[in-house]
């Protein structure tokens, strides 16, 4: 009984050791989150808001700022520029 326990400790504290690591190692998030509409989950791995609005199109549900970032000044600030200027609608 004695050498199934001196054998078996090593690789039990070991297990040990990787979930607990695993456990404390923060997931890879990315800055904005969408709910879905049907079953409430809420996942937030969407590093624009465009990524997060083109998933939710046709499908449903709400894009949103992931709320346990740090706040930023304005929800506006992240916004990307555009690359080329656009002409008015109505005006040729």
């Amino acid at each position: 009984m004695k050498q199934l326990l001196r054998t078996s400790a090593a690789p039990v504290t070991a297990l040990f050791v990787l979930a607990f690591v695993g456990m404390a190692t923060p997931a890879a998030a990315g800055e904005y989150c969408r709910k879905d509409v049907t079953s409430a989950v809420v996942s937030c791995s969407f590093d624009t808001l465009a990524q997060c609005q083109d998933m939710s199109s046709g499908r449903g549900g709400d894009c949103f700022r992931d709320p346990f970032l740090p706040a930023a000044s304005s929800a506006y600030a992240y916004q990307p520029k555009h690359l080329r200027s656009r002409k008015p609608v109505g005006k040729q």
